[in-house]
């Protein structure tokens, strides 16, 4: 355990990075009603519509609906039928991610070296075909019921993968600048993080470039520890919390209660413009959660000049911080399904390379306002 945030060394340069990742692929939401959601994700997050399985195109077990804005891809999928792995999936963790999928240009090799060095199979390399080419996938589990499919699509020119079609639709709301996913952070059990950041670096060949204890993600009630892995470009960084002792239950102890395991706590967003990003989510219907007024009255104190005038991130929400490189501004989603589980963040990075620390305090209190409205805390 380390006694305050560590910054790690700079990531390794891509010539050591035995499995390179090209970024983030796609994103698989197990969900119980696939078209009701990809509407919200529409209508409330400004995606649209993109491709399509399910009956029409020979499945007979399930229906998906993928929906993309800028680089970010979500497939939703929902089974047809009783007593599917999917429906399992669902019926024990709520909605939830199942699929990390990475971009890779050889997916054959990034599973046989994934797995020579010790990962556990999800999907053997297999080869996907249709009239616009193939697809290359594999897989390995990682924690919980969380997998990583390795996509290697160089000779697809299809819309989505083989087995897809098209979607077409009249309603396709503008989007609301959300362009990549910057990180997705996993909860695990107690005494596991150390576990999934050992499988990082030895499977997969990631760096750990951040570490937090509980002392500096702590309120009065509760803590958390957290490590931050990235794989070798800086494309893909997976933080994984784990809960720590505290007077009261943390939010990863709420987490692992109602999702039933381990899994991913929320999925953070990039955007070039955060307050209009933000104004237009709220406007759409999102819900933030929201630190006190006075947390702003000292912002420029804390974290010196930005570019942003203070009214408009009071307003939002938006919280700001500062590292050696630069600064941040965040805010996160309430969360998005029935189960108080996963949530976004929303992120705009200038400059800055770390996560926040200086906004732990006042995120994880309006959290435990959020937990103590619920019962949980």
């Amino acid at each position: 355990m380390f006694d305050t945030v560590t910054t790690m060394p700079k990531l390794h340069k891509d010539a050591g990075d035995f499995m390179p990742i090209n970024g983030t692929d796609y994103l698989e939401l197990y969900v119980s009603n696939a078209k009701q959601a990809a509407h919200f994700y529409k209508s409330a997050m400004g995606f649209k519509s993109l491709a399509y399985a399910g009956l029409e195109t020979g499945l007979r077990d399930r229906e998906s609906y993928v929906v993309e804005q800028d680089k970010i891809r979500l497939v939703l999928t929902s089974p047809l039928t009783s007593g599917t792995e999917i429906g399992r999936h669902i019926d024990q963790h709520g909605d939830g991610v199942k699929v990390t999928a990475l971009w890779v240009d050889d997916a054959t090799y990034a599973y046989k070296a994934a797995m020579k060095r010790g990962a556990k199979s999800f999907m053997t390399p297999t080869v996907e075909k249709d009239e616009y080419g193939q697809v290359v996938r594999s897989g390995i589990h990682t924690y919980g019921d969380v997998v990583h499919v390795f996509v290697e699509r160089k000779d697809y020119k299809g819309i989505f993968l083989p087995g897809y079609k098209a979607w077409k639709t009249s309603y396709n709301p503008t989007p609301v600048g959300l362009k990549f996913v910057d990180h997705m952070v996993g909860n695990v059990e107690l005494g596991k993080m150390n576990e999934w950041v050992k499988f990082y670096q030895d499977v997969m060949g990631f760096t750990q470039i951040m570490s937090f204890d509980d002392k500096e993600i702590s309120t009065e009630y509760t803590a958390l520890m957290s490590k931050v892995m990235s794989n070798g470009n800086g494309r893909i960084k997976f933080p994984i919390n784990e809960p720590a002792p505290g007077l009261k239950k943390s939010q990863v102890d709420e987490y692992l209660e109602f999702y039933e395991g381990a899994g991913v706590q929320h999925i953070a967003l990039a955007t070039d413009d955060i307050i209009d990003t933000v104004r237009q989510l709220r406007d759409r219907g999102i819900e933030f959660l929201q630190v006190p007024s006075t947390y702003y009255d000292v912002l420029h104190e804390r974290v010196g000049e930005i570019d942003e005038d203070i009214a408009p991130l009071r307003e939002l929400g938006i919280l700001v911080d500062r590292d050696e490189e630069g600064y941040l501004l965040q805010i996160f989603t309430k969360t998005v399904q029935a189960r108080p589980t996963m949530f976004f963040e929303i992120i705009q990075r200038k400059g800055a390379t770390s996560f926040g620390k200086g906004n732990f305090k006042a995120l994880f209190e309006a959290l435990e306002r959020e937990q103590e409205l619920r019962g949980t805390l």
